[in-house]
């Protein structure tokens, strides 16, 4: 059973591996397509945004407190506020509706 996990990892290893250097590899020059290079921009801030959104309806004990503070955490940051405060303003929205949800 432990080699079958060994092999596991050096094919993950090898996958990942590819993957990262077949860009390398196969583009040399500089990409002169915008709208590759504006999809190629924005590829680490979706990643992100896939990881951290289910996380953010788990955390709490209730889905509802984890929406409403998710709703608020947008609302203050398309109002131009910066990370701390939007930090501030969801974690005391979450914390405020616990005390009333449960």
């Amino acid at each position: 059973m432990n080699s079958n996990i060994f092999i596991c990892i050096i094919v993950m290893a090898a996958v990942t591996y590819f993957i990262r250097v077949l860009p390398l590899v196969l583009i040399r020059g500089k990409i002169k397509n915008r709208f590759f290079r504006s999809f190629i921009y924005y590829v680490p801030f979706v990643t992100l945004s896939v990881m951290v959104f289910p996380s953010i309806l788990t955390s709490t004990s209730s889905f509802i407190s984890a929406l409403i503070g998710f709703v608020i955490a947008v609302t203050v940051s398309f109002l131009g506020a910066g990370l701390p405060v939007v930090s501030l303003f969801a974690v005391a929205a979450v914390f405020v509706s616990e005390l009333f949800i449960r």
